[in-house]
């Protein structure tokens, strides 16, 4: 009997320390979290704060004051739009310290060129009636955009000499000569014969619902050029 007793002793003295050690282990380990927690928080913000300074976002700060220098009002017809894709190579200083001194990049331009008829420039000496047909002598066809879609152009790759931080206006010459690349592309490859063509089908569709029965036209030289 007495063993028994001392068994049962034995047995309630471990249950009371096993559940005081259980609960010495869950307080320590919240108090480890909670002494962990912060520095992981402070782990945090810096490596964020490490990540903006060496990847600053850039901020824009327009002049609140802006200058209108002049309005004027169109009469484009714009008939004809094209996108196209050039990529420039501009460089400098490639000579023998190129590895020095040169400075090389590879623009992916994307652009736009719009062509039409200024109906501005119609007069009315170029519409005339003759035995029931309208002769109609329309403006050349012109370039009225030739311009990059800068969300789409970029710089794919840009090397510069050991001694040189680069031309700081070598990307915008390269932009300009893209530009001019893009028109050029558009017009050798017709855009105001399209232009113009377009440009009578459209009118002439018009000028019959009007109630002229039968219209002809007569074009003038093309041109490149918009007239200012």
């Amino acid at each position: 009997m007495d063993n028994k007793k001392g068994w049962v002793l034995v047995i309630g003295v471990l249950l009371i320390l096993g559940v005081g050690m259980y609960a010495m282990v869950t307080m320590v380990e919240s108090s480890v979290q909670r002494t962990v927690s912060p520095v992981q928080d402070m782990t945090g913000y810096v490596s964020t704060q490490v990540a903006s300074f060496l990847h600053p976002t850039p901020t824009v700060l327009p002049d609140p004051v802006s200058i209108i220098h002049s309005v004027r009002s169109l009469a484009r017809l714009e008939t004809i739009q094209y996108s196209v894709e050039k990529v420039i190579t501009a460089e400098s200083r490639q000579g023998t310290f190129g590895f020095l001194f040169g400075d090389r990049l590879l623009l992916v331009a994307h652009g736009v060129v719009i062509a039409g008829i200024d109906l501005g420039q119609l007069r009315p000496e170029d519409m005339r009636m003759d035995q029931g047909v309208l002769y109609v002598t329309l403006p050349a066809a012109q370039v009225f955009v030739a311009t990059l879609d800068n969300d789409k152009s970029y710089v794919y790759d840009r090397d510069t000499g050991a001694l040189t931080h680069g031309n700081m206006n070598l990307e915008t010459e390269a932009r300009r000569a893209a530009e001019a690349e893009i028109e050029k592309t558009a017009l050798e490859d017709g855009i105001l014969e399209k232009a113009r063509q377009n440009g009578e089908s459209y009118l002439s569709t018009l000028l019959r619902r009007l109630g002229y029965p039968e219209v002809i036209f007569e074009s003038r030289p093309l041109s490149a050029t918009p007239t200012p």
